[in-house]
C-alpha cells in the first residue's frame, strides 16, 4: 500500500513564551537587544509564542513587533492571551493564535539520560545536553556556557553561564559547589551577577524556579 504524501497527526512541542509588557516598540527593541547580548546562541532561532495579556492598547503595532523579532532571527509561532482586536490583527498578518493551558500533558518530558563532562569548561566553550541532565566535574570558567534540557550539576565553581530547562522544563535546577555566575537561567527565567548578589546567592547553592521567579537555596557542600 502506498504511503500517503501527507499525514496530519496530533502532537505537542515545548515553546518559549515572550511576554510583552510595554507598547513602546523602541523600549521593547532595546530590552530585547540587551537580553540577546547576554547569550545570543541560546536565543537565536528560538521559536516563540508572544503573550500579549498585558497590552490593553488595541492600536498596538503587532506588525512592528513581528519585524523586530524576525530581524533578530527569532521565529514567531503565534500569539496568545490577546484582546479580540489584537487577535484579529495578528491573524491578518499571518500569525497563529495559540491557546494557553496548564494541562499536565503539555508539560515537557523529563530528561531520559545524563551527560557527564569530566573537565573544566573554558572561556568560549559551549556544552549542551539535549534531552538530558548535565553533570560537570570541574569548573565553568568566565565566558563559558553550559546548557541542558534538564538540570545542571557543577562539582566546581560556576563563573560562566548556566542554562537549565532549556526546552521548558520548569522543574529543572542548577546546583553548584560555588556560584560566581555571569548568568543563570531556568526555563527561560534568568538572573545576572547583580541579581545573584542582590538575592544573597550562597557559596554553594541550588537555583530553581518558584512561581515565575528564580530562587537560590544554600547547600551544605
Amino acid at each position: 500500500m502506498q504511503t500517503p504524501s501527507l499525514e496530519l497527526k496530533g502532537s505537542s512541542f515545548t515553546l518559549s513564551v515572550l511576554h510583552i509588557n510595554n507598547d513602546d516598540m523602541a523600549v521593547v527593541a532595546a530590552e530585547l537587544d540587551a537580553k540577546l547580548a547576554i547569550a545570543p546562541q541560546f536565543f537565536i532561532g528560538a521559536p516563540l509564542v508572544v503573550n500579549l495579556s498585558s497590552i490593553q492598547n488595541n492600536d498596538f503595532d503587532i506588525l512592528g513587533l513581528k519585524e523586530i523579532l524576525t530581524s533578530r532571527q527569532l521565529i514567531i509561532v503565534g500569539i496568545t492571551s490577546a484582546s479580540a482586536q489584537l487577535t484579529k490583527k495578528a491573524k491578518s498578518i499571518g500569525l497563529a493564535v495559540v491557546k494557553s493551558g496548564k494541562e499536565a500533558s503539555s508539560q515537557p518530558q523529563l530528561p531520559k539520560t545524563t551527560k557527564i563532562v569530566k573537565q573544566n569548561v573554558r572561556s568560549g566553550q559551549q556544552i549542551y545536553a539535549k534531552d538530558a541532565d548535565l553533570i560537570i566535574i570541574g569548573a565553568v570558567g568566565n565566558g563559558a556556557e553550559v546548557i541542558a534540557d534538564g538540570s545542571i550539576h557543577i562539582y566546581g565553581t560556576l563563573r560562566g553561564k548556566a542554562m537549565a530547562g532549556a526546552a521548558g522544563d520548569r522543574n529543572a535546577v542548577i546546583m553548584a559547589q560555588k556560584i560566581e555566575a555571569e548568568l543563570v537561567s531556568v526555563a527561560g527565567q534568568y538572573w545576572l551577577t547583580e541579581n545573584l548578589q542582590q538575592n544573597g546567592a550562597a557559596p554553594s547553592g541550588c537555583i530553581r524556579l518558584e512561581g515565575e521567579s528564580l530562587t537560590v537555596e544554600s547547600l551544605p557542600l
